[in-house]
């Protein structure tokens, strides 16, 4: 007992004499206790640097910086005597403004009566060249210049994203930086790459006098830290295309994604609908933010192009292909039973072709084709359909697909590559509501629709950004590098060594050259025929995925040119129609401004940017609202106006835009005189 009690006491003892020891250093060796002691004496004030600029690859400049003005509060400066009514009257603010503004101040969470905070922001010029000459009135209010961005450019909102006031999360997240009215980058680049463009805070320790006024810096200054500028970002980006994929995309629902397969540099990541950058700054930011986050028809903030997961349609039969060769179970000269279409246990689905082997399947992109190929993947293994679905999963998920990439993008989700234990499910919950006590290890390929996976009409959900990379994978022949958004930080190469690995898929290189050459038939002599360009060479895949919503969707995907493949396109138009129609048209011209320099083919690019599929999304809501017994009455100008706001974000200077000025003038006094009691 008597040794127990003297470990004990011992062990107490050294704490103690550790802690003594820790105390005595902090209050005489260091200036930790100086500086926070009740903050009162010493007042430590920041310097918020200039974010980074963001520049496109060729050096554009996409956003850069301004200044805004805000008015804060010191409760602990607040005299008596204040002359409330005058401070309103320079302000141009009610009385029961001022009020409320002053009682939620105090409800914030780091609320301190020493600690200046936002009691007005994103005030112009004008206002403070006014209000700056009067406020030393008001000591407890002070005019703090904050940073704020400025977008060069008028489309791509979701790719550039936005900064906007810290929360209480981001607080608790990074407290040793951020501060209530902080700024912070919350979508897109801005939020990807906060930490890298938003400096580091200058810091000054300013000894005050028991009335909070200013009478020098603490030790001369000795202690304070230099504002570091945030880096500079170079994207990978070309925007000339990225406004071009923007243009084409205005009154439509889609994505246009372009890579190039070398190097795994995204050169476009378009999304519609597209929303104007410059909505993110001056005095209507919050309202206009706000109004965007609330349309549940457009849904702008939904990035289409990294979010959004749909049936890859046709252009799913290639990577079909590749998994089959691989696997053993078929070959370039395999050919299957396919007169008259894909016929399996009842099941019928038309198609194009009879009984061809692979490259001319692709050519005239066979269902049969390729549906008999899965079946051929799923019965690899007689008796246990889930150990070919596992190999044919892990094969997929090479590409990239059915996983997130790890990339540098802000958002991303990962799709869908179904395993033998996902259909196992399925069948069970088709056995128990028929009341089988059949084994759903032994499930069925018709019953479960997994056979519909080989042609890109089952189970596989694929984003666009996902797709492209499986193509740029078939470009090289069985390699990747991870899709990524910048090229360069403060003008170095980006050091990231996620996007300096060569990722190499589970297929043979030999089995991509019958691929190549079905891509070269369908611009030749298949669905793509109508796109062929006399100026440089594609490879290609239309695909019109069926979807139960409404009209299908339009997808295309190539490469180009054929030798020493430069760039990679997809691109995707929800609810549209054939591929070749409107998403290989897309494709192309991206292709050819990269390629040549210009567009050469004005009647593609006119035609698209002039198409609108708004009737055919306006006809679903209104039939989704039906559905969920939404009865208030949809007003179709109100609808119409977007469609012309957005066609005018898009369209130059000239009778067209005068045109849709008018019509947007008309529509938005019609709606007033509505409102009007």
């Amino acid at each position: 007992m008597k040794s127990q009690y003297f470990k004990i006491t011992f062990t107490l003892f050294f704490l103690a004499v550790i802690f003594i020891a820790r105390l005595a250093y902090l209050q005489l060796f260091t200036d930790r206790y100086a500086l926070n002691a009740a903050n009162t004496s010493i007042k430590t004030e920041y310097i918020i640097p200039q974010r980074g600029i963001i520049f496109d690859r060729n050096g554009k400049i996409l956003v850069g910086n301004q200044p805004a003005y805000e008015i804060t509060f010191t409760q602990a400066l607040l005299k008596p005597d204040f002359d409330t009514l005058g401070f309103c009257n320079l302000l141009q603010i009610s009385k029961s403004d001022f009020e409320n503004r002053i009682a939620q101040l105090k409800k914030e969470k780091y609320y301190s009566r020493v600690t200046p905070m936002t009691f007005l922001k994103n005030l112009d010029r004008e206002d403070i060249a006014r209000i700056q000459e009067i406020i030393f009135k008001y000591p407890a209010f002070s005019i703090l210049q904050r940073p704020e961005r400025k977008y060069e450019v008028e489309t791509s909102g979701n790719l550039l994203g936005y900064t906007n006031e810290v929360n209480s999360n981001d607080i608790k997240k990074d407290s040793l930086y951020y501060l209530p009215g902080d700024l912070i980058g919350k979508s897109g680049i801005e939020k990807a790459y906060e930490k890298v463009l938003r400096g580091t805070k200058g810091v000054q320790y300013i000894q005050k006098d028991i009335k909070l006024r200013s009478i020098g810096p603490y030790k001369n200054g000795e202690l304070d830290k230099d504002v570091v500028t945030g880096s500079d970002l170079t994207l990978t980006i070309d925007y000339d295309l990225q406004r071009i994929a923007q243009e084409m995309l205005v009154n439509k629902r889609g994505a246009i994604v372009a890579l190039d397969p070398t190097t795994g540099e995204i050169l476009v990541l378009a999304t519609g609908p597209d929303i104007d950058p410059n909505l993110f700054t001056g005095p209507e930011k919050s309202k206009q933010i706000n109004s965007l986050l609330s349309d549940e028809f457009n849904m702008p903030f939904f990035d289409r192009s990294t979010q959004s997961a749909h049936m890859p349609g046709s252009t799913f039969k290639m990577f079909t292909a590749l998994a089959a060769m691989q696997m053993g179970v078929m070959d370039e000269n395999t050919i299957f039973p396919c007169g008259g279409g894909f016929n399996y246990r009842g099941l019928r689905i038309k198609g194009h072709g009879g009984a061809d082997p692979l490259i001319p399947a692709i050519q005239v992109s066979s269902n049969c084709h390729f549906s008999y190929a899965y079946l051929a993947i799923i019965n690899k293994y007689p008796g246990n359909p889930s150990k070919g679905i596992d190999e044919w999963k892990r094969i997929m998920e090479s590409f990239g697909f059915g996983k997130y990439l790890n990339n540098d993008l802000a958002t991303g989700v990962k799709g869908r590559i179904p395993s033998g234990e996902f259909y196992e499910r399925r069948m069970a919950s088709i056995y128990k509501a028929s009341g089988s006590k059949k084994n759903p290890k032994q499930w069925d390929p018709l019953a479960t629709g997994a056979v519909f996976n080989g042609m890109g009409q089952g189970d596989v959900m694929l984003t666009p950004l996902q797709l492209a990379n499986g193509v740029a994978a078939i470009a090289n022949k069985g390699w990747y590098y991870t899709p990524h958004i910048v090229k360069s930080i403060d003008g170095k190469p980006n050091p990231d060594p996620r996007f300096r690995k060569k990722h190499k898929t589970l297929v043979d290189p030999k089995h991509y050259i019958p691929i190549l050459k079905g891509m070269e038939q369908v611009v030749l002599n298949g669905t793509g025929r109508g796109l062929q360009s006399k100026d440089f060479t594609q490879l290609a895949k239309t695909g019109t995925a069926q979807v139960p919503q409404g009209k299908d969707n339009s997808v295309y995907v190539m490469i180009a040119p054929k030798e020493n493949p430069k760039i990679v396109v997809v691109a995707l138009m929800e609810h549209a129609g054939f591929g070749a129609t409107w998403a290989g048209p897309a494709s192309t011209i991206i292709a050819e401004k990269y390629l040549t320099g210009t567009i050469k083919r004005p009647h593609l690019y006119d035609r698209m940017i002039n198409a609108s599929f708004m009737p055919e999304y306006r006809r679903q809501w209104i039939e989704d609202l039906k559905r969920k017994g939404k009865d208030h009455p949809i007003n179709q100008d109100s609808l119409r106006l977007e469609a012309v706001k957005d066609s005018l974000r898009m369209v130059p200077r000239g009778p067209k835009r005068n045109q849709l000025q008018r019509t947007q003038d008309s529509l938005q006094l019609l709606l007033k005189k509505r409102k009007t009691p």
